[in-house]
């Protein structure tokens, strides 16, 4: 059986005034069309839902009952535009965004922070990831967007791409290292003689490439000791004296005790982390994507829905 919102209307009129006159007054329509709208909805429902006598309206049991959730029906219905259209303008819905641990150690939390205020109706589903796992996600329909850490210019292929964040990659050395203990950059020859700690190639393969031609353009064969998939245990096997990795200038805020960072320009190493999407971009996409651009470029909220971007090609 189905049941149509305008008896329902008519029906919470007449319970409300409990007359059909003034109920049919503020319909802007006649008497007897409302009285046989209503008894269609009885003879619909199976039940009487007023006593009527000459005097007076009564609501039955199952009147009252409807009534209740008649209004839920009717006041759903009223705010069912606006969802709908939040909804096609991102203000609400739900995103699916992995991230790499790096940019966690950055500006990703405060970004997070302002974009749940400024769309509370959006669902966050977070995921920390690495690119290689981010792609699999894509691949697989599970994430809409994601922050990824690559060599400058190197944003994956086959995604819209916007750069969120380049910063140089720092030295990570022990505690214990000679040059951690002195105000002075390493000297690159002595950096390069040193055991290297890394994430596996399979993860940012263009970055991984990036430090190992700096080491060959050097004449240099590195010596990897140990490869690592998270950052945070990259700086814990440094710490241990395992060997020095390099990683993103984020990453000092990582404060782990028998480490030391030490900044050498003389490497001019960097690295990238760019924001991907799909394109069509979905609107929730989109409103995040434009969000991030306006704290990043402004440190105000942006509110343009449709995000310009960088394609990676």
């Amino acid at each position: 059986m189905n049941i149509e919102l305008r008896p329902l209307r008519q029906f919470v009129a007449v319970a409300e005034e409990l007359h059909f006159g003034r109920a049919a007054l503020r319909l802007y329509m006649t008497q007897p069309p409302l009285t046989q709208a209503i008894q269609a909805l009885e003879a619909a429902l199976g039940v009487q839902l007023f006593q009527r006598t000459r005097r007076s309206v009564a609501l039955t049991p199952a009147g009252e009952a409807l009534l209740v959730q008649a209004r839920r029906l009717l006041a759903a219905a009223e705010e069912l535009p606006g969802i709908v259209q939040a909804a096609a303008q991102g203000f609400s819905g739900q995103l699916r965004l992995a991230f790499v641990s790096s940019i966690a150690y950055g500006p990703l939390p405060a970004w997070l922070r302002s974009f749940r205020e400024a769309h509370p109706e959006v669902q966050l589903q977070l995921r920390e990831a690495t690119m290689d796992v981010q792609l699999a996600a894509f691949a697989a329909d599970e994430v809409d967007a994601g922050f990824v850490l690559h060599a400058p210019g190197a944003a994956p292929a086959g995604f819209a791409a916007w750069t969120a964040l380049r910063e140089p990659l720092v030295l990570a050395l022990s505690q214990e290292h000679p040059a951690a203990g002195t105000a002075r950059a390493p000297r690159l020859a002595d950096v390069l003689a040193e055991p290297l700690v890394i994430f596996p190639r399979a993860i940012s393969p263009s970055l991984f490439d990036a430090v190992l031609a700096f080491y060959r353009g050097h004449g240099v064969t590195p010596r990897i000791a140990q490869e690592a998939i998270q950052m945070q245990t990259i700086v814990n096997l440094v710490s241990v004296g395992m060997g020095v990795a390099w990683v993103p200038h984020s990453v000092t805020q990582l404060q782990r005790p028998g480490v030391v960072y030490k900044r050498v320009p003389s490497a001019g190493l960097a690295s990238e982390t760019s924001l991907i999407w799909r394109e069509p971009v979905p609107p929730v996409v989109a409103r995040f994507v434009a969000h991030v651009q306006g704290q990043r470029h402004t440190g105000r909220r942006a509110v343009a829905p449709s995000p310009h971007h960088e394609r990676a090609e």
